[in-house]
């Protein structure tokens, strides 16, 4: 009941799809511009480790290093612990950048929503 919930919550016309790319300029709001992310594991390295596909994100190099140490110290997967902190504080600060950027979309797409607003009604006037 929850999940449905959710959807409802907001206007329709400035909720952010997720599957689809930011429509508006990444740059916009950073005079000193952004850092860009960048892959650190390559395609073929994410391949010969058997990465599953949910886990080839931002974080698949540390993904693929805690694997693994897993199958090294197997069966005292406990020494691990550094490795698993990591990739786990990785994924928890890829999640809060993405949760800024639905935010940011978000604001931006209300912000429009205004301006038309206000235009329509200077031009009715």
């Amino acid at each position: 009941m929850g999940q449905m919930m959710s959807e409802f919550v907001g206007d329709p016309a400035t909720r952010p799809d997720y599957t689809k790319q930011s429509t508006f300029d990444p740059l916009y709001g950073f005079p000193e511009g952004r850092k860009e992310r960048v892959m650190v594991a390559t395609k073929e390295e994410m391949e010969s480790a058997e990465l599953p596909l949910d886990k080839r994100d931002y974080c698949a190099h540390l993904a693929i290093t805690h694997r693994a140490c897993r199958q090294k110290v197997w069966p005292w997967t406990y020494k691990c612990a550094h490795e698993k902190h990591e990739y786990l504080n990785c994924e928890y600060e890829d999640y809060i950048m993405r949760m800024k950027e639905y935010e940011r979309e978000r604001r931006l797409l209300e912000r429009a929503k205004r301006k038309a607003a206000r235009a329509a009604q200077e031009e009715m006037d």
